[in-house]
């Protein structure tokens, strides 16, 4: 296993790298791997000079949603336990969003669940021709609450009522057709179209970029402050979803290699 779940590093422009790193089991997120992201962006608030965020994940995939053991871990825990992690991955996802600096993010291999929100919050995405996506969260009984917002503001009502109610695994192409994804390239080329983006965005001046990107963000699903009554409304809705009999159902389908047992006359 991995020793740091997120790594970070800042070049003499001004550009960070922030790379998720458990490549073991495909980058999924834990408490861990949260926590890092949250002190990379708090270490990084800290240089004056930052001016880009590239968001990079290291091995064969991006990032593969939620880490579902330790969302077993989580889930007998006290409701409190769950908001919290619930509250914290939000934070990091809504972070990205909200950075008064440019992000880009690389995307190749699988981009999964909570991954598709990360991708969402960040302002270009591109993404390489090897790339699946899923909104997954349905499929083991959970929802998406915490990156709904973010979702809608880059692919829109119509399409996240269709992705994230199947659960359907789509490519890269119609990725960038919907609007997850601005830009695809092959695998080869995917770090020299990231630099091309960098550099295009080095070309402008730091703070109307800034206020470009807040303005912008006034408008957005994704705009809401940490404070916000639909903010707690929907980290309470996640937290509550995940202590479910959905969702005990949902995982230990996935624990156990079967399909799910749904209620209600679904078939699994």
């Amino acid at each position: 296993m991995t020793a740091n779940p997120v790594l970070w590093s800042l070049d003499e422009r001004g550009v960070a790298t922030v790379t998720l790193n458990r490549p073991e089991v495909n980058n999924a997120y834990d408490g861990a791997l949260i926590s890092g992201v949250l002190a990379a962006l708090d270490d990084l608030a800290k240089k004056p000079k930052l001016r880009i965020v590239v968001l990079k994940g290291n091995g064969k995939h991006f990032q593969a949603g939620a880490d579902l053991k330790w969302i077993n871990g989580v889930r007998p825990q006290s409701p409190e336990a769950n908001e919290a992690a619930s509250r914290a991955t939000f934070e990091a996802v809504q972070r990205l969003n909200t950075l008064p600096i440019p992000t880009v993010a690389l995307v190749q291999g699988g981009c999964f669940g909570g991954g598709t929100g990360v991708i969402a919050a960040c302002d270009v995405v591109i993404a390489a021709d090897d790339a699946l996506f899923s909104i997954t969260e349905v499929r083991w009984g959970l929802t998406a609450a915490i990156i709904i917002p973010q979702l809608c503001d880059a692919i829109g009502v119509r399409q996240v009522r269709r992705y994230a109610l199947t659960g359907e695994r789509f490519g890269a192409e119609d990725a960038r057709r919907i609007g997850l994804v601005h830009e695809v390239v092959p695998l080869a080329n995917l770090e020299a179209a990231g630099s091309k983006v960098v550099e295009q965005l080095f070309a402008n001046g730091p703070e109307a970029m800034a206020e470009t990107k807040r303005l912008a963000l006034e408008s957005s699903f994704g705009g809401m402050a940490v404070d916000d009554a639909a903010y707690t409304r929907l980290v309470q809705l996640h937290a509550l979803k995940r202590q479910s009999a959905e969702a005990a159902e949902g995982l230990a389908s996935f624990t156990e290699k079967r399909p799910a047992k749904w209620g209600g006359g679904g078939k699994g």
